[in-house]
């Protein structure tokens, strides 16, 4: 009769499951510090940044208060100063630019997950992924050298022609104004936009795209009924990224906007904003009042961004729980 003899565990394995029990007890809370700490160093980079820049504001906050939202004057020259302008202008060129860059980056994302042939798939998105890591810089002397003239010479003309009653379309055609900027600020949106709503669909089961399609279901009728509601919440969360892109946007907004201090009906003549006011007078200004009514723009197109924001997490989280 035979006995099963017990299994002894060698020394070494022992050894390395001692070891890795003990790695395992350091690492969890090693684990937890380093995730609070990170956590913990972006809340603190934001309220100084937030700090520094409330804090710069002070002087013209003090001068101006709440009028200055209101000022249409910007001389520094007799210290007077307002940001109305600068605002209509941020408000305009990025609302419009989202009108385009949402149902642009949707489309092209449906057309990479769901219609394009694999072979040309993955070099068609990282094509439009490259055009995010471009500088704006470029984009902007783009801008200047070959989209300005274009829309000055045929397609401000043509708007000017059929649609020329509506007071956006009005004016004389210009190769710096809203309009450049709206489609500079389009360009540079679309691939952040894109590629996070592509991301977004590729996530949606594909359980229920086959349920779909065994019901009956065309391939729109699968687009809009499961994938677009599925993927609603992520869509808002993709604009509103693009959106902060385009109102904080300064380098290439500056090149093509015009920088005049005026509050124009029409996209054809020029205008500034926010971020692009900062960025081309900020190194010139002269005085502490210029400084810090700087600041103050900078103030108020932080706190824009932080309503956008809030916005958009009320509107994914009804999109959720609805």
């Amino acid at each position: 009769m035979s006995t099963a003899n017990p299994t002894v565990p060698s020394p070494r394995g022992a050894f390395a499951t001692a070891r890795r029990n003990t790695v395992d007890r350091i690492g969890d809370p090693t684990l937890k510090v380093l995730a609070a700490a990170a956590s913990a160093l972006a809340v603190v980079v934001i309220l100084a940044i937030a700090y520094k820049v409330f804090d710069g504001s002070d002087s013209a906050f003090s001068k101006f208060g709440l009028g200055f939202l209101t000022a249409k004057i910007w001389n520094p020259v007799t210290n007077q100063f307002g940001a109305a302008s600068f605002i209509y202008g941020t408000v305009v060129t990025s609302a419009i630019a989202m009108l385009f860059v949402a149902p642009l980056s949707v489309a092209i994302a449906i057309y990479l997950t769901e219609l394009a042939p694999r072979r040309i798939r993955r070099p068609v998105a990282t094509l439009i992924d490259l055009l995010a890591a471009i500088p704006s810089v470029i984009i902007g002397l783009w801008g200047i050298l070959v989209m300005a003239p274009f829309m000055e010479n045929h397609l401000e003309p043509a708007l000017h022609s059929v649609l020329g009653w509506i007071p956006l379309f009005g004016g004389s055609p210009s190769p710096y104004g809203l309009l450049p900027a709206i489609a500079v600020l389009t360009i540079m949106a679309v691939p952040i936009v894109s590629a996070i709503a592509r991301e977004v669909f590729e996530t949606v089961p594909g359980d229920l795209k086959e349920a779909a399609y065994a019901l009956g279901a065309t391939r729109w009728e699968m687009t809009r009924m499961v994938i677009l509601p599925i993927a609603r919440p992520g869509i808002v969360g993709a604009s509103i990224l693009g959106l902060g892109r385009a109102l904080g946007e300064a380098i290439a907004v500056t090149q093509v906007i015009g920088g005049a201090v005026a509050i124009n009906a029409s996209l054809f003549q020029p205008g500034d904003t926010l971020a692009s006011r900062i960025a081309s007078q900020f190194q010139s200004a002269s005085g502490p009042l210029f400084t810090s009514s700087l600041f103050y723009l900078a103030a108020i197109l932080l706190v824009i961004s932080l309503i956008v924001n809030i916005g958009a997490r009320l509107i994914v989280r009804r999109g959720i729980t609805a």
